[in-house]
């Protein structure tokens, strides 16, 4: 095991130092020993480089909140290591980073497995609400729940001690680095971007995932122009640990045949390259470019003006949640679709993206206005917003203790009931 300076990721080599590198990524909440039963197989053909994320396996707990920041740090560790080109594999969150590295750094990526991988993992609310439980509840629940995202019930019912084995992995996990991976999951979407992905992909998938099933698959496969589809059946997220032997095999049958040994010496894509996904998986992915161009934002000037509506929507829906923004956004029409432009604009765009504060320290405002000026039908929104900007429970009831002495005991009282209510939708673990 390596000592691990800033702005890298602990690893482990295994196989001869003369062979070519191969990099394999883990799940969140696993560590590198998720692949220890390939190992035996693909070190006779590669030196592997196995690595943990922040604050798992006992890796210093430095969290990174974007795939691309996670990307970086992997490159910063390989370039210390005088490793240039290699082959990787990742799985689901590990295969997020593999395809952000094929994106941005095309010629450093010889071949890619991704394994139980999207471009596009669920929802941003889904993962958002996922940390608000970790903050308020500690890993347990997400221990708990592990297996019946990672194995078939038939697995998990013969194999006990593997079961436990991955729960302890969970709860071993550092709680921020798990809440700042579940921000990089949740921003996570390369959708307009899978024609750029040139090196040759295996895109492998458990006919049984739950999580990331053979949908996501499938979109992976028609939109990567060298990219080829496997099934593994009986298997479910964590396919490598179920069906060690046929993910092997498809892994080394893969690299054997589909290594670009001539770096690729731009990051567009060729036109000309073939296109070797399936006919059923062809429809095109649409560029974004062609998604801007067709649908321009509202707005838009072309005299420099740096408009602030489009930051000001991320604001808002990394604060509010899609759910939440698209059910308004739904509800305005041609009377109220100005006001919703302004708010975008202006409220998210102008204020809320300031520096001078930090997104906690908004909320505290923000609640304590609500409950001052009476607007009690926003609360239950911005209790929630509160919840993802990293504002606990206990936070959130000592912001309103202080508005029963300044605002009143009346409104605080009201504001309390609505607080309890969203606070425990939000932090019971959902199934």
């Amino acid at each position: 095991m390596s000592q691990t300076p800033p702005n890298t990721l602990q690893y482990r080599f295994d196989g001869p130092k003369d062979a070519p590198t191969l990099v394999i990524g883990p799940v969140l909440g696993t560590t590198w020993h998720m692949w220890d039963r390939q190992i035996p197989e693909l070190t006779q053909h590669w030196r592997v480089l196995r690595y943990d994320l922040p604050g798992h396996g006992g890796a210093p707990a430095r969290p990174a909140t974007t795939v691309s920041e996670l990307s970086d740090r992997l490159l910063a560790t390989l370039d210390g290591l005088g490793v240039q080109r290699f082959g990787y594999v990742g799985c689901s969150l590990g295969g997020a980073i593999g395809a952000d590295l094929a994106l941005r750094h095309p010629h450093r990526v010889a071949s890619l497995a991704l394994v139980a991988a999207s471009p596009r993992f669920g929802s941003a609310d889904e993962f958002r609400q996922r940390g608000v439980v970790v903050r308020t509840n500690g890993l347990e629940p997400m221990a708990r729940t592990a297996p019946e995202r990672w194995f078939t019930p038939g697995f998990a019912a013969a194999q006990p001690a593997i079961v436990e084995w991955a729960v302890q992995m969970v709860r071993t996990t550092d709680p921020g680095c798990y809440i700042a991976a579940c921000e990089a999951l949740a921003t996570f979407d390369i959708r307009g971007e899978l024609g750029r992905i040139t090196v040759p992909t295996l895109v492998l998938v458990g006919a049984e995932d739950q999580v990331t099933g053979a949908g996501d698959a499938r979109t992976l496969v028609a939109g990567i122009p060298d990219a080829r589809l496997a099934l593994v059946p009986d298997a479910s997220h964590l396919a490598p640990v179920e069906q060690p032997a046929a993910v092997t095999d498809l892994l080394l049958t893969h690299f054997s045949t589909a290594w670009q040994d001539t770096p690729a010496t731009s990051p567009a894509a060729d036109p000309s390259a073939p296109q070797l996904s399936a006919p059923e998986l062809s429809a095109p992915v649409l560029p974004v470019a062609e998604i801007t161009a067709a649908t321009p934002r509202p707005g838009a000037r072309d005299d420099g003006y740096a408009d602030p509506y489009e930051p000001g929507m991320k604001m808002r829906r990394e604060v509010l949640g899609d759910a939440h923004v698209d059910r308004t956004m739904a509800a305005s029409d041609d009377f109220t679709g100005d006001f919703q432009e302004l708010v975008t604009r202006y409220a998210w765009g102008e204020v809320w993206t300031r520096e001078g504060l930090d997104r906690r320290s908004r909320s505290c405002v923000t609640l304590t206005a609500l409950v001052a000026s009476g607007r009690l039908e926003s609360l239950a929104a911005h209790v929630r917003a509160a919840l993802r900007t990293g504002l606990t429970p206990v936070e959130i009831k000592e912001v309103l203790l202080q508005t029963a002495v300044y605002c009143g005991v009346p409104a605080a009282s009201a504001a309390f009931s609505i607080a309890q209510t969203v606070i425990q939708e939000e932090t019971t673990p959902r199934t």
